[in-house]
């Protein structure tokens, strides 16, 4: 057997088996792991272990991906790293002759019984999207083979007819068929349904949610531990005007902009208390004169939509995986369990590069540090006897880049849960109010990435508009809760007593902002100053539990 070469001037591997038992060939799969994998994938921008040190590869699964003659391997790699972890990655192959078709995510030049072309990420290739999409247009209802297609009831395409990139996309691939279904690749795989899959198929197709994309088909294999395991997920295409957080990064430039155009006293803004609830009418003037009423207009109809969407995760009483819970001790322990590791991860982080912030960020960095024995009791003091409200399914990952933004109303997408989760702890019922903390963080960061990104521009000192922004900030919060509690409760979605939502947002709002620090600190320390300021602003308020 031929050593391989990756030099272009010289001639690729030959093997003498054919692309249909190329994987049975040790000698092919162990090289290709070890001597083409191992470099390939650190370069995937899906990839999500740049920051560890890989140490070896192995193949745990590769299945057929075929439509008659069409024949393409899915794999599944395990990616082992020194640091004493491993994570699961999917990557379907195709061999091509053309070096045409071979463009984009080329793999391996290669030689299979004296025709000579390239291994290619069979993503990039028009015919492998096609026989995925047939696959799944034409799905038998009950498919109890081990590679399983499956048609979701909103679909009504009867035929393929082109596809695209989509693009843009870091930790999966999504192809868009027919300028009308988009099939997203999942690259990174977990030993169970992935809760994007899930989700997607309770509220679109059983509980008929309109303002989410929806469910029309996946691909899901049976592994040999007989657990499924989700690879591609079909979802209406969904005309869209981008995300939530441009259009609201857009928003708080002209609101911003406004405060040097009417001449806006900063100092004089009246300020709201913090989770007090707000109708639109009891915003003052002064500061409808300032932002306008079109964006609390637009946050109202944001606080609906998230209200129907725990509404109906909370309207199941049959599936179990789905079906409302109470707080008790189990869930008290996993969850005081995950945040102090969490935080203690953090405080790691910040410790080992204060050498990288400065002025307010680091201010607030060591004030962080002075006050962790304070955070770490917040964080014990949940006390899941005190708490009468439910958990249920929720998004677990919900900020303002997981909404689309459309004419006048909103989709929610993206359920596949924070990314340093578990499976298991994605799937965990949690208090609907942690899916309103994590938009309400995501508010924050918004006046603040305004700040930053066009500062220079308004005719302000940096803390006065820090000042206006958090002014603001509070009057989101508000007009959002109004909406949002009064719709939830008429449903009879049991969000807890007053006090009890606001222990619960203080504590979500403080275990998001820590979760965030450890992002900041690594990927762009100077942003740091955002989850920094919000931890401090939770702590500085008075505990209401």
């Amino acid at each position: 057997m031929a050593k391989l070469e990756t030099s272009k001037a010289k001639k690729p591997s030959n093997f003498d088996d054919s692309w249909e038992e190329l994987m049975d060939n040790t000698d092919f799969v162990q090289m290709f792991l070890s001597e083409v994998l191992e470099d390939y994938i650190q370069k995937q921008r899906w990839y999500g272990g740049k920051s560890s040190k890989l140490k070896y590869i192995e193949l745990t699964e590769y299945f057929r991906i075929q439509k008659d003659e069409e024949m393409y391997y899915g794999l599944i790699l395990e990616v082992n790293f020194v640091e004493a972890f491993y994570q699961h990655y999917f990557i379907p192959i195709a061999f091509v002759t053309d070096e045409d078709y071979a463009k984009n995510d080329k793999i391996l030049p290669i030689s299979i019984q004296g025709t000579e072309g390239f291994i290619i990420d069979a993503i990039n290739l028009d015919a492998f999207r096609k026989v995925v999409f047939e696959r799944i247009l034409n799905a038998r209802p009950h498919d109890s083979t081990r590679v399983q297609y499956h048609k979701g009831e909103r679909l009504t395409e009867t035929e393929y007819k082109s596809s695209r990139n989509m693009g843009m996309e870091q930790s999966n691939t999504s192809v868009i068929i027919n300028d009308k279904c988009v099939i997203k690749f999942f690259r990174r795989i977990y030993a169970n349904k992935n809760p994007d899959y899930e989700m997607s198929l309770f509220l679109s197709d059983k509980k008929g949610f309109k303002n989410t994309p929806a469910y029309l088909g996946s691909l899901n294999i049976i592994d040999t531990d007989n657990l499924m395991i989700t690879i591609a997920l079909m979802q209406e295409m969904v005309e869209n005007q981008g995300d939530a957080w441009e259009y609201m990064l857009d928003k708080l430039d002209t609101i911003f902009d406004n405060l040097g155009k009417k001449n806006i006293n900063i100092e004089s803004l009246p300020h709201a208390e913090l989770f007090a609830r707000l109708p639109i009418k009891d915003v003052p003037h002064e500061i409808i004169d300032w932002a306008g009423l079109d964006i609390f207009q637009k946050l109202q109809k944001l606080a609906q939509r998230t209200a129907e969407m725990h509404i109906v995760l909370g309207s199941e009483f049959e599936d179990t995986n789905f079906t409302p819970q109470r707080f008790n001790m189990d869930y008290e322990v996993w969850l005081k369990n995950r945040l102090l590791y969490q935080f203690q991860n953090r405080l790691n982080t910040v410790e080992n590069n204060l050498h990288k912030l400065k002025d307010d960020t680091l201010r607030l960095a060591d004030q962080f540090l002075e006050q962790k024995n304070k955070i770490r009791k917040r964080f014990l003091a949940y006390d899941w006897t005190k708490m009468k409200g439910e958990r249920i399914r929720v998004h677990g990952d919900y900020h303002l880049g997981q909404v689309l933004v459309t004419d006048d109303d909103f989709y929610i997408l993206d359920f596949e849960g924070e990314p340093e989760s578990t499976i298991r702890d994605r799937v965990v019922k949690q208090p609907p109010l942690k899916d309103v903390a994590g938009m309400f963080r995501s508010f924050h960061y918004a006046v603040y990435a305004t700040i930053f990104n066009n500062g220079d521009k308004y005719p302000f000192q940096q803390d006065a508009l820090y000042h206006a922004g958090e002014c603001l900030y509070r009057y989101f919060i508000g007009v959002f809760l109004e909406t949002y509690t009064k719709m939830v409760q008429e449903a009879n979605l049991n969000i807890g007593y007053n006090q009890e939502r606001i222990f619960m947002l203080k504590y979500a709002m403080l275990e998001k902002a820590v979760y965030e620090l450890g992002y900041e600190m690594n990927a762009r320390p100077l942003w740091a100053i955002i989850p920094l300021e919000g931890i401090a602003s939770i702590m500085n308020e008075e505990q209401n539990l």
